[in-house]
């Protein structure tokens, strides 16, 4: 019979073996605090669908968001978008169009619960 410390010595070394060590991506989220809006220019509104992104209504693709937020810019201030999801919109469309507006610089972004 094999004793049970070569069993737990071998499931450690499948187990180290079969892991990955990969580093996953990381997505900064904030949470909306109260608080009056005071000469603050107005926000653009992001709807989010699964199959589909509008830009202040405007329909765009996933691509063409950062390009329809730059030309929406007022100047070097700080631009607020409010993201507001369908019901059936998955996390994985969230993350990937969170990733996008990263590369925008010069947003704060929230984000609505679905409804």
């Amino acid at each position: 019979m094999t004793s049970l410390i070569d069993v737990i010595f071998l499931l450690l070394l499948f187990f180290m073996l079969s892991s990955t060590f990969t580093r996953f991506g990381e997505v900064d989220l904030t949470t909306a605090g109260a608080g009056a809006v005071s000469g603050e220019a107005r926000p653009v509104f992001l709807r989010l669908g699964p199959g589909r992104v509008s830009v202040n209504g405007i329909e765009a693709g996933l691509d063409e968001v950062a390009g329809a937020l730059d030309a929406l810019s007022e100047g070097d201030g700080e631009m607020r978008v409010i993201v507001a999801m369908g019901a059936a919109v998955t996390a994985q469309r969230l993350t990937d169009l969170l990733v996008v507006l990263r590369e925008v610089p010069g947003l704060r972004v929230t984000v609505l619960e679905a409804g």
